[in-house]
């Protein structure tokens, strides 16, 4: 079971540095958890790119589409109060921007106290290390 951050997520859609990494880690273990607003970042993220490559919007359209296809076969963690409260903590211990600290938080939510018990995919070095500082085995650094 692993919790996975947007920055590990979208390069399962658009390939990129991190894919073969990432698409290793999905067959090895297919439990995908998310927190909800993921899907906001995974699809902004898509539409940037269609603006920034105008020459690959039919491609991206249909890698919009694969995500909401994807979307219901991953566990969504949905609440927001417990979230936000880790979040909160979390800006003021490591140096994390909201949405990061909030995907951390969702994170810990997920791990249900035990951060140990879950891992955590990003490739975002410093929600990393954060994500190491509170407990989770990270993956997605270079090793």
């Amino acid at each position: 079971m692993r919790f996975w951050d947007t920055s590990a997520l979208v390069p399962l859609f658009v390939n990129e540095r991190g894919t073969a990494r990432a698409e290793r880690w999905l067959r090895d273990d297919p439990l995908v958890i998310v927190w909800t607003l993921t899907r906001i970042e995974l699809l902004s993220a898509l539409a940037r790119r269609r603006r920034e490559e105008p020459a690959a919007a039919r491609r991206l359209s249909a890698v919009r589409r694969e995500v909401i296809t994807a979307w219901p076969d991953w566990w969504e963690i949905t609440t927001m109060e417990l979230v936000r409260r880790h979040a909160e903590r979390l800006v003021e211990s490591h140096p994390l921007g909201a949405a990061d600290a909030l995907q951390l938080g969702a994170a810990l939510v997920a791990a249900d106290g035990d951060p140990a018990s879950l891992e955590f995919v990003t490739f975002d070095d410093g929600q990393a290390e954060a994500a190491e500082r509170e407990g989770f085995h990270v993956l997605g650094q270079e090793t």
